[in-house]
């Protein structure tokens, strides 16, 4: 059975959300505040997080952000209509989706669902791809998803690792920002092309010995980036 962490500190919300997710065979815990969510997702393997933005202690931003050092578990994020700027930053430090309140159950069990499968199928691409990818000083081993520059480790959030893998086992094909969107965060986030810049460019900062002229992740002008063909062997 799918376990899911509600951290949430709405009563009613959590309330609601239990019913419906035992209704379809996940089982819950719960967390009120962000600093007990945070300390329970660490210690335990969950399969999805449903992370509310505004909680007491630590806000989900925070949550997030944490968990993201050591962890790759699913976030659905819940936010107000009013919480625009939070929600970008969400999905920047590596929310995986988002959903508005209110909601309808139906939208978010669908997206549970779908968050759910793409991990799964990540998951089985990994586990079926030993390869390994090697370019002048740059190691990238898919399986352990381990990045190494100079043979120094270097630590990625799972969306820059997702995203150096698919350019890198492409050299030389142009994506655009809203392909890009499509492929890593699994659906059309129509007008948030930005969250791509900022993950490029956070890849840029640990990859490239000099982010003004990048040697790996290329810009292609007027369309989005690619991987530099003459990088390769």
């Amino acid at each position: 059975m799918k376990q899911i962490l509600i951290i949430e500190d709405d009563q009613e919300i959590i309330k609601l959300l239990e019913i419906h997710l035992k209704d379809h065979i996940y089982s819950t815990a719960v967390a009120m505040d962000g600093e007990t969510g945070l300390r329970m997702a660490m210690e335990h393997d969950y399969d999805l997080i449903i992370l509310d933005l505004t909680l007491p202690i630590m806000d989900g931003v925070e949550v997030c952000r944490q968990l993201r050092t050591k962890k790759n578990t699913p976030v659905i994020m819940l936010t107000a209509k009013s919480e625009e700027i939070d929600r970008v930053l969400g999905l920047e430090i590596g929310a995986d989706d988002y959903i508005t309140k209110p909601f309808s159950i139906r939208e978010l069990l669908a997206r549970i669902k779908a968050v759910m499968r793409r991990t799964n199928a990540k998951a089985i691409v990994a586990e079926e791809d030993s390869s390994t990818l090697s370019f002048e000083n740059l190691f990238i081993d898919i399986n352990k998803r381990k990045v190494l520059v100079n043979n120094d480790k270097i630590e990625l959030s799972p969306k820059e690792f997702e995203l150096l893998v698919l350019m890198a086992s492409n050299p030389g094909r142009n994506y655009s920002r809203t392909e890009l969107l499509n492929i890593i965060w699994g659906y059309n986030f129509e007008g948030y092309e930005h969250t791509v810049n900022s993950h490029i460019n956070r890849l840029r900062a640990k990859i490239e010995s000099d982010m003004a002229n990048p040697n790996y992740v290329l810009t292609t002008w007027g369309v989005g980036y690619k991987f530099n063909e003459d990088m390769v062997a």
